[in-house]
């Protein structure tokens, strides 16, 4: 239940000390005149009820003690502790010197009870503060994304396994004890029996096991459906459908099928991909206004997530937390793929103007695709020597028809040379178009344009950004496990990240200390 905020106001003799002992420009004085966090309170209302349960303890005294906590880099306890000793914290949080501060494990509990949903609200709610202010436009946005180390530790194949098959005894043990016992006596003694066997059939042996436990389990559900109620059927419920992706993992796949292996139990949304090195984990993936440098949007991905594609998610967010309208964006070679730079200018849409670098093409030793004609059908592809084809078939991994033109159309068409990079060997010109020709033109000409170059010069501001993140508040290493409670640590970091830029585009230094004001402050715009 939340109440009024009932606790013990600091005292005439409290504003003394702090205004002994905390500096006039101080940062936490500076914050709390640039920014109300008052005005977040009935986003964070929302999550208590209003009349049952206990009362809850002052939920934006806890929102600033999360601030505290990223923007210093600390845990869970130690801000609590800092809190307890460090008079600019007790400032900041508008207590007294002798008002007591709740248990560190609260906070944890905050976490959940706000969850991904309230968090982003809270974020948004800063952007729009600063947005108030007139700190933030509309004219162009930086896309870009960095990884996060997921907080495991990677089991090798054979221990995953065996991990998954824990998870799902252990899930199905107050049910079916006595059957989860031979299970586990049987795992023990296929321990003990392929331990000098080949490491392939180990591991055979071991998926075949799992296997047969999850089907025999999903068979006893069917029985005694009505008996599988509550929390414990939906924990093994959880534990078979991870089972299954684990098992799927283990199954051949034709060549082309993309990879989305799950490399822990404790964290299954964390995948394994390459940004720089190989890494497991996850993508922070930002946009920030380029005027102002404050962060707009932010999502978590797993590492092996569609960067480019985010990109539209992110734009998206934001218009409609704010109701704005961004003309452009720019982002890296990421977003030069026909689908996203559809999906990016469609008029019907974001229909933004998007600058993007285009991978350099190989030198022309044949005829481009572009060279070739379709009819107005799309149907009929004619080539530079005014030969046409109708034979054709659609290629979903290069997005476009494949046009094959007859071996008598080409052997004796005197622009061979000139068409197929191996004119002395037998076969036909076979060309793609694809389905986004247009628009890959449509950017490789933009890329030769001032604007272009004006755009790219701006362009690492949002790198910095990313780079403050990692260096100075941690962002590198996830805290948590799950892609949910990893996107809660990285909508926290950007409410620091930004509180810091808007105290410092608004140079806010409190009336009291006019006289102290630094020269770097008083030459700020």
């Amino acid at each position: 239940m939340l109440r009024p905020w009932q606790h013990e106001p600091p005292s005439d003799l409290d504003q003394q000390v702090f205004e002994a002992l905390v500096p006039a420009d101080h940062y936490l004085r500076r914050v709390k005149a640039a920014l109300d966090f008052e005005l977040l309170r009935p986003i964070l209302a929302e999550c208590y009820p209003s009349r049952t349960g206990r009362p809850a303890v002052e939920p934006v005294l806890l929102l600033k003690l999360e601030f505290l906590e990223y923007h210093y880099n600390l845990s869970d306890r130690e801000v609590i502790g800092q809190a307890g000793v460090n008079v600019a914290f007790r400032f900041f949080l508008d207590l007294s010197l002798h008002s007591g501060l709740p248990h560190h494990t609260l906070l944890t509990y905050f976490r959940e009870r706000l969850g991904t949903e309230q968090h982003r609200r809270v974020f948004e709610a800063v952007v729009a503060q600063a947005r108030r202010h007139g700190l933030v436009k509309d004219r162009l946005r930086l896309k870009d994304a960095t990884h996060i180390i997921a907080n495991i530790a990677i089991p090798s194949t054979i221990q995953l396994l065996a991990q998954t098959r824990e998870q799902v005894l252990a899930a199905a043990e107050p049910q079916w004890s006595e059957w989860v016992a031979e299970q586990r006596q049987r795992a023990a003694d296929l321990h003990v029996t392929t331990e000098s066997v080949p490491d392939a059939e180990r591991l055979l042996q071991r998926v075949t096991h799992l296997r047969q436990i999850v089907a025999e389990l999903e068979e006893r559900l069917d029985v005694q459906q009505a008996q599988a109620e509550g929390q414990e059927a939906e924990r093994l419920c959880q534990a078979l459908q991870l089972a299954h992706r684990v098992l799927a993992d283990r199954e051949e796949r034709k060549k082309g099928d993309k990879v989305d292996k799950v490399i822990s139990i404790h964290d299954p949304e964390a995948r394994t991909a390459k940004h720089g090195d190989w890494y497991d984990g996850y993508l922070l993936d930002v946009a920030a206004d380029a005027d102002s440098e404050i962060i707009t949007a932010l999502n978590v991905l797993p590492a092996n997530g569609d960067e480019g594609a985010d990109a539209a998610t992110l734009i998206a967010q934001e218009e409609q937390a704010h109701g704005n309208d961004v003309k452009t964006l720019s982002m890296d070679g990421a977003g030069f793929r026909g689908k996203v730079l559809r999906e990016l200018t469609d008029p019907q849409g974001l229909s933004l103007e998007v600058i993007t670098p285009p991978p350099p093409e190989r030198d022309a030793t044949v005829f481009r695709p572009e060279a070739f004609t379709l009819d107005a059908q799309g149907e009929e592809l004619t080539c530079p020597n005014g030969q046409k084809t109708r034979r054709r078939t659609y290629s979903p991994r290069e997005n476009g028809w494949r046009f094959r033109f007859s071996t008598k159309q080409c052997r004796s068409c005197p622009l061979r040379a000139q068409c197929l990079e191996k004119p002395q060997k037998r076969g036909p010109r076979v060309v793609v178009k694809n389905d986004y020709e247009a628009d890959y033109q449509r950017a490789r000409a933009k890329a030769q344009t001032p604007q272009y170059a004006r755009v790219r010069k701006e362009h690492p501001k949002i790198e910095r950004k990313l780079g403050e993140m990692v260096r100075w508040h941690r962002a590198r290493r996830a805290r948590y496990w799950g892609g949910a409670k990893v996107l809660v640590q990285g909508l926290l970091t950007a409410v620091a990240v930004n509180v810091k830029r808007i105290v410092h585009l608004l140079a806010v230094v409190p009336e009291a200390a006019a006289g102290m004001v630094r020269a770097e402050f008083a030459t700020q715009r």
